[in-house]
């Protein structure tokens, strides 16, 4: 027989695993982020930009590839 104090017990447990786990998760992509804004990498001899940067660039081309083609004058 299971007694309600058992139960509540065993759900703050999970509750402060999933805590835990959160709060890991959130502390690893702040780490990532950091060193992603920070670490420079150098793709030409005259272009060095951190990952950040690129990602922001490549976002920028994608978007202005489908504007180009939805200005398209073909009907």
């Amino acid at each position: 027989m299971n007694h309600p104090k058992t139960l509540r017990s065993r759900a703050r447990n999970r509750r402060g695993q999933a805590m835990l786990e959160y709060s890991l998760l959130n502390w690893i992509l702040v780490v990532a982020l950091v060193i992603g804004a920070s670490v420079k990498v150098n793709w030409s001899e005259d272009k060095q930009s951190n990952v950040i940067d690129l990602f922001m660039e490549a976002y920028q081309i994608y978007y202005d590839s489908f504007y180009f083609v939805l200005n398209l004058p073909f009907p």
